[in-house]
């Protein structure tokens, strides 16, 4: 495989640290797109940031000149809400932004429960002491905890900020708790039920992004190529120290999907 992308009908391209940084595109980033569309190949959008709703995520794309569809936005959020079905949960206790509560809300399940069946944490940018401490005695109580991806980290132009994964951690060392399910990526199903839907061959498709640990990761469970793009978290150096075989391993690694479809 190389930056061609011959062979590949669609991509699901991360969003923080692949298509933008922080409020910024990527450089190249709409020529990419420009040339997808030019090319035939059908583009999604795949990211594990719970801060915003779907609606949000359109409007902020929109802003930035990119033209998408609530169809054509996967979100950890969505794969968090078919877990919470499937497992039959009405009333959460939820740390997550307001975006979040919304898409949650719309779906029937409350997020302000006294007695919660879960503690829900997502990547709550607007996150409180007064949720931190309610979280924390409803899983001294016992209340398991589902989260909506592991990303240790959001990527911006100045550094790493705390993400989900670093809320995990803090819970973890003041209540000894920790997720008893991650949503979101690496998990294949948030790819998997897409490139179903749209009748597609796994093979065929390729997942771009900037992490190893979900955007990699997911491309090998869910069987699509791995393009990493170095313009986010990972480096050459990341990808140097993983070991033979390891699932977070790519197929193709450029500077970023200004390379591609070229």
């Amino acid at each position: 495989m190389d930056s061609s992308l011959e062979d590949i009908d669609a991509v699901f391209l991360d969003l923080d640290g692949t298509i933008y940084l922080g409020g910024d595109l990527i450089d190249g980033a709409l020529d990419f797109l420009t040339r997808c569309d030019d090319s035939g190949v059908r583009r999604y959008f795949l990211s594990n940031n719970s801060s915003r709703s779907v609606d949000q995520y359109v409007a902020k794309l929109a802003g930035l000149g990119i033209p998408a569809t609530v169809e054509d936005v996967l979100l950890s959020t969505h794969d968090l809400l078919s877990w919470l079905a499937a497992n039959e949960v009405s009333e959460t206790w939820l740390v997550g932004t307001q975006g979040m509560r919304e898409m949650l809300e719309a779906q029937g399940i409350a997020t302000q429960s006294q007695t919660p069946q879960y503690v829900v944490l997502g990547y709550d940018t607007e996150i409180s002491y007064d949720k931190i401490a309610t979280a924390s005695i409803h899983l001294h109580k016992g209340i398991p905890m589902v989260a909506s991806h592991p990303d240790m980290v959001c990527p911006s132009p100045d550094g790493g900020l705390p993400d989900t994964g670093a809320y995990m951690a803090m819970f973890e060392a003041t209540t000894g708790v920790r997720p008893i399910h991650v949503c979101g990526k690496p998990e294949p199903g948030m790819i998997l039920h897409k490139i179903e839907g749209l009748g597609l061959e796994p093979a065929r498709c390729a997942m771009v992004g900037d992490r190893l640990y979900t955007d990699m990761a997911m491309a090998t469970r869910a069987g699509v190529k791995g393009v990493l793009v170095l313009s986010g978290e990972a480096t050459e150096e990341d990808v140097a120290a993983l070991p033979e075989n390891a699932e977070q391993m790519p197929d193709l690694i450029v500077q970023s999907v200004d390379e591609l479809l070229r």
